[in-house]
C-alpha cells in the first residue's frame, strides 16, 4: 500500500523541510511514502475564499483516483492518539487498499466537492498549525505509527 500526503504550496522554511525529510527518509524503511505538493494558486487576490477553495479543490480532485482511500486532515475530523492512529493505519493495510491519500487543504480549507469525496477526516489537533508544520507533524506521526506497529522503542507507552 502506498501512503501519500497531498498538500498545497511548498515549504519555504528550510529547517522545517529538513526535519520533514528526516521522517520521510525513515518512513522508506517501513512503507512506500510520498509527498506531492500542488503549487500555490496564482492571482488569488482576485478570488474570494469560496472561489479559492473551488480552484484548489479541482486541483486536489485531479490527483485522486476512484480506488484511493482519501483522508482529510481537518480540524473537525476525529482525533486519535498515536496508538489509535497506528491502528487506523493497520486497518487500511488489512483492507487491501492500494493507496491511501492524506490531504492538507489550502488556507481556507476544502471545497464541498473534496469533503464529499473524502472517506474520513482526521484532526491532528484542535489548534491550528501552518501547512508547513502539519507536513512535519504528520510525517513524524506516521513514522511513530509504524514503530508502534513493529513494537519498536521509538514510542514510549
Amino acid at each position: 500500500m502506498t501512503i501519500k500526503l497531498l498538500g498545497i504550496g511548498k515549504t519555504d522554511d528550510k529547517t522545517l523541510q529538513n526535519l520533514t525529510d528526516v521522517y520521510i527518509k525513515r518512513l522508506q524503511f517501513y512503507n512506500k511514502f510520498e509527498i506531492e505538493l500542488i503549487p500555490d494558486l496564482k492571482k488569488v487576490k482576485n478570488l474570494d475564499e469560496n472561489q479559492q477553495k473551488q480552484k484548489e479543490g479541482e486541483l486536489i480532485l485531479n490527483k485522486i483516483s476512484t480506488s484511493d482511500f482519501v483522508v482529510l486532515l481537518d480540524e473537525n475530523g476525529k482525533q486519535l492518539s498515536s496508538v489509535g492512529f497506528s491502528e487506523f493505519i493497520q486497518k487500511r493495510f488489512n483492507s487491501g487498499l492500494k493507496q491511501v491519500i492524506f490531504i492538507i487543504g489550502g488556507p481556507y480549507g476544502f471545497s464541498e466537492e473534496v469533503y464529499n469525496r473524502a472517506d474520513t477526516k482526521i484532526s491532528l489537533s484542535k489548534m491550528t498549525f501552518s501547512h508547513q508544520m502539519v507536513r512535519l507533524f504528520f510525517t513524524e506521526q506516521l513514522y511513530r505509527a509504524f514503530t508502534i506497529l513493529k513494537n519498536e522503542p521509538y514510542h514510549h507507552r
